[in-house]
């Protein structure tokens, strides 16, 4: 009894969250129609559970018989999560309220996803990393058709669920595969097995699995369609969550399975997932180059990134791994700001969501435009905002893992990018037109907005505060 104690003491930020969201259900049956206390509650339970990660990252160790790590990487993510939970959490309040879609299932499905992520970056076990992608896809999967009188979110909700179950049936036979050829559904069992069992047929067919499952949560290249219509047809800021806690949480699998229990240095994987990353960058670069709805060149931007986050995933090394936390973090809070700058300005009709809508944006509403050019900017990698760095750690490590050319591939597609990121700044700042915001943000809105900003370019100030917490800590 004292063990399990222990252990639920130590997996605090994963207690808290869940605790939260229990709570939340009891609150919604006893409150029902009045969503504002589940909200609060939500935040307030997020924010506790990001500052107990924060406080128990250095106690790194294992938990309930081994399936669950504890301080350390699991820590550092579960913060993200919470932050990123919380802060979408903040912004769709006087969204959802201006669209007619404020409940109180918004915040608890929220909530339940977050622990959804938190178990795929705390899993030592590849059961517990599947019931946190489970978790984490079902909550997201009712978010994305949450406006259901909406033909466009029913469309996303029932792709996004169709596609999710065909890729979770990729990794659930990956992980059965995997399972067949070391005996093992845990994560040091399998490491210690790794170079008896790597060139084995069926461990190397379930990993591929592996890769096709995670591949489909990242929205990479050729796993990605599904991204641009769900997104576009969500609720924005559901596309939010989606685009950044979702996607992090989905690499943090990536990481703790093929760096940190995978050793795949140098071998087949290493190529097949740079081939990957590549095709992202290139895909998802191009092609947004072409949109002119803001939320569809945002969700093949999201593709590109997830190619970017990829090579450092390829490169399978001690900055890959550095470089690829560090970019979640950065990468976070420039799209959860990008999309609430989207959400301010789309009206209660799904109108305004093109790329002229904010043609003399800064005119009408020069402090939104002022944010919005500053989530471009960090987008594109501009110094010195935190997208600089976070690419910069990613192409070194693919240097570094003697994958020079897939660094030069991403420099070139990020070139690219520039083109459709400051687009959006030249058609607010240079263009004649009648931008405007659809309807006063809240206070708490625009707090986030300012405060997601201010984190954009202290990180790309100061990286190392990301990167020791890092290197320390994993």
């Amino acid at each position: 009894m004292n063990t399990y104690l222990t252990d639920i003491l130590q997996s605090g930020a994963l207690m808290i969250t869940t605790i939260t969201g229990i709570v939340l259900l009891l609150v919604e049956a006893n409150r029902r129609g009045r969503p504002a206390t589940s909200f609060a509650l939500a935040i307030v339970g997020l924010l506790a559970a990001g500052m107990t990660a924060l406080i128990q990252m250095p106690a790194h160790g294992t938990g309930f018989s081994g399936m669950v790590q504890t301080g350390g990487f699991a820590s550092f993510f579960a913060a993200l999560f919470a932050v990123a939970g919380a802060m979408t959490i903040a912004l769709s309040r006087s969204y959802l309220a201006r669209i007619g879609w404020f409940r109180g299932e918004y915040a608890i499905l929220t909530v339940f996803a977050v622990v959804g992520m938190m178990l795929i970056a705390a899993s030592n076990d590849l059961i517990i990393l599947f019931l946190g992608v489970e978790l984490m896809s079902v909550c997201l999967y009712v978010l994305a058709g949450l406006a259901r009188v909406r033909d466009r979110s029913n469309e996303a909700a029932l792709k996004y669920f169709l596609l999710g179950a065909f890729a979770t049936g990729f990794l659930l036979y990956g992980i059965a595969l995997i399972y067949g050829a070391v005996g093992s559904t845990n994560f040091e069992a399998i490491s210690a097995a790794f170079p008896a069992i790597s060139a084995h047929i069926m461990f190397l067919a379930g990993a591929g699995l592996v890769v096709v499952g995670l591949s489909f949560k990242v929205s990479a290249v050729p796993f990605h369609m599904w991204a641009p219509d769900v997104y576009e047809g969500a609720p924005t800021t559901v596309s939010a969550l989606m685009s950044t806690a979702a996607k992090a949480a989905a690499f943090s699998g990536f990481l703790v399975l093929f760096v940190r229990t995978f050793h795949f240095v140098g071998a087949g994987l290493n190529t097949v997932l740079a081939v990957i990353a590549a095709a992202s960058m290139i895909l998802g670069n191009v092609v947004a180059i072409a949109q002119t709805n803001i939320k569809r060149m945002l969700a093949y931007s999201s593709i590109a990134h997830a190619g970017y986050m990829l090579a450092g995933v390829a490169a399978a090394n001690a900055i890959g791994l550095m470089g690829v936390a560090f970019y979640l973090v950065a990468y976070a809070f420039m799209n959860i700001g990008a999309f609430a700058v989207v959400s301010m300005v789309e009206d209660d009709h799904e109108q305004h969501l093109t790329l002229d809508d904010y043609a003399g944006l800064s005119k009408q509403r020069p402090l939104v435009a002022a944010l919005m050019a500053v989530f471009m900017f960090a987008l594109a990698g501009v110094p010195p905002f935190a997208g600089f760095f976070g690419k910069y750690y990613v192409f070194l490590a693919a240097v570094e893992g003697k994958m020079t050319w897939l660094a030069i591939v991403g420099v070139l597609t990020s070139l690219i990018s520039a083109y459709y990121y400051l687009r959006i700044v030249v058609l607010m700042y240079f263009r004649d037109g009648a931008a405007d915001v659809a309807a006063k943000p809240s206070v708490l809105t625009m707090v986030t907005v300012v405060l997601a900003a201010l984190l954009v370019l202290q990180l790309g100030i100061t990286p190392s505060v990301v990167v020791q917490a890092a290197q320390r800590f994993f």
